[in-house]
């Protein structure tokens, strides 16, 4: 009766570790690949209890966790598991199998584990064991502990028992060692992905924006603080400071950078359009209107809308602006339905609201709604040494567009690029270089005669940025630098008195005499900066 015993026992040891090899080999979640084993092990053999435990100190994903059998538990006497040598004695056990690195086995009498050499196991009789306590080893490395019960009956022997164990228990370890190495490649990569975010995070420098200078980064540290919000953003500066592209630095650095970003300019549209460009308008709106057709907030669903020259919006524009603003909504121009979008506002400016709020053409509840964030961006004359950087990108950039080679720009082109105001700004400087690109000869090198005659001095400079070096006189040289001063406090302020005197440290009164002197007006300075 021996004989067709062991075959039946040999012939469920070939099924069970084909089904635990599949188990291993399937994707899934850890626990449940460790709890349909022991299944597997409950139904192909006489255990009745028994559990895999993974070492604490190991780095595999549940790293402690214990899994026991579970359908077959409700099979047995009530209390068994508290009662169980290895259940009362689990902790001790494991720690053994792990030390040793060797089988253990839990005797019933007195719960007395013993390690199992290979010596010894005929030692002791079957009957007399509890539980096998196999590690989970795998290169040298513990990674945990495998125990059951008696496997098999009583005919098979103890070393059997231990042998299946210990083979389901190598390939538990193989297919542990394979998670954890992917769970630590895993982990590298996304560390990796954090420090390299990190670094990005703190070398945030949209493109387009050239320089080194401490007034560009103070404002490149404003774009990275506010990109990933949906706070609204006011960006303030002179015409031709990049306006539009911080704009777009902060929408390509947002979350809603996969969206649209759309533009409008409100000072570039006759009155009547502004309305119908932003809300859209229904068909038989007005004259013309053959159509319905969507404004660009509708585009902007769910992205950016970046409203240039915000300052010229008519009063009737503005409230409904606003209105948009504070309930998310608006209808088309000729329609009557309410149109919800989630769109985040940037808006700009080179003008004083805080001077046209004061004079009643701009609303101030609008003012403040959309300087949540104010950005200013500081005009080219305050950052000259992003004048040579900023001068040699556009080269490069108008040179590989018009099929130029462009070596170099001249000591003296240099001198004469430096040492100019730039009214316009980063745009007047854009459009000087590429000029002097398509003026420049094959040898590459931009002169100081491929620059257009006011850098060159051959044109008078405007009042505001003449030169007081040439006077004659103690008396010409004063009214030259006190000339200088004012005019220099009044573009920096766009024509506000108050803010240019403050500067000065004069009195408001003290600078309108001063203006009337050289013959200045504040709006001079309010058309130059725009």
């Amino acid at each position: 009766m021996s004989a067709p015993v062991h075959i039946r026992n040999e012939t469920n040891e070939l099924r069970l570790l084909f089904e635990v090899c599949q188990t291993l080999e399937a994707t899934g979640d850890l626990g449940s690949q460790m709890e349909a084993i022991l299944e597997f092990m409950s139904s192909h053999t006489a255990m009745l209890w028994g559990g895999i435990t993974l070492s604490a100190r190991g780095e595999v994903s549940r790293a402690g966790a214990t899994w026991r059998s579970g359908s077959w538990l409700s099979k047995l006497p009530p209390g068994f598991e508290d009662e169980h040598p290895v259940a009362v004695h689990r902790e001790s056990v494991d720690s053994m199998v792990l030390e040793t690195g060797l089988p253990v086995a839990v005797q019933y009498e007195a719960a007395n584990p013993t390690a199992l050499h290979r010596g010894n196991l005929r030692t002791i009789y079957k009957e007399d064991i509890a539980l096998f306590a196999v590690p989970l080893a795998h290169g040298g490395n513990v990674l945990g502990v495998f125990f059951a019960d008696r496997l098999f009956a009583d005919s098979v022997a103890a070393e059997e028992d231990v042998r299946l164990l210990q083979v389901i228990a190598s390939l538990v370890a193989q297919a542990l060692t394979v998670r954890l190495e992917f769970e630590q490649r895993h982990s590298a990569v996304v560390e990796e992905n954090r420090r390299l975010q990190a670094l990005l995070h703190d070398q945030f420098h949209p493109v387009g924006m050239v320089g080194n200078s401490a007034a560009l980064q103070a404002v490149i540290r404003e774009l990275n603080q506010v990109a990933d919000s949906n706070a609204t953003v006011l960006i303030r500066g002179e015409s031709g400071t990049g306006k539009e592209l911080a704009a777009s630095a902060i929408h390509s650095n947002s979350s809603r950078a996969g969206k649209p970003f759309v533009r409008l300019n409100c000072a570039a549209l006759p009155e009547g359009l502004v309305e119908s460009e932003l809300f859209g308008h229904e068909r038989g709106a007005f004259t013309g209107a053959t159509g319905m057709r969507k404004g660009r907030f509708e585009m902007a669903h769910g992205g950016t809308l970046f409203l240039d020259e915000v300052g010229d919006l008519t009063p009737l524009t503005q409230a409904k602006l606003l209105r948009v603003l504070q309930e998310k909504e608006f209808e088309r121009v000729g329609g009557g339905q309410a149109i919800r979008v989630d769109v985040r506002l940037i808006a700009a400016t080179n003008r004083d609201l805080e001077q046209m709020v004061a004079e009643g053409t701009f609303r101030q509840d609008l003012y403040y709604r959309l300087s949540v964030f104010p950005i200013l961006l500081p005009p080219l004359r305050r950052r000259r040494e992003d004048i040579m950087p900023l001068a040699t990108h556009f080269a490069e950039k108008y040179g590989q567009e018009n099929g130029r080679v462009v070596r170099r720009i001249s000591p003296e082109a240099t001198e004469l690029l430096t040492a100019y105001a730039w009214p316009g700004n980063i745009r007047e400087l854009e459009n000087v270089i590429e000029r002097a690109v398509l003026l420049c000869g094959p040898g590459g090198v931009i002169e100081a005669a491929h620059l257009p005659p006011a850098l060159q001095g051959l044109e008078p400079v405007p009042a505001p940025f003449a030169s007081e070096s040439r006077a004659d006189t103690l008396d010409a040289a004063l009214e030259a630098l006190e000339l200088r001063m004012i005019t220099e406090a009044l573009s920096d302020s766009r024509g506000n008195m108050a803010k240019a005197a403050s500067r000065l440290g004069i009195t408001e009164r003290i600078m309108g005499l001063r203006m009337k002197k050289y013959g200045l007006s504040f709006k001079e300075f309010r058309g130059r900066s725009q």
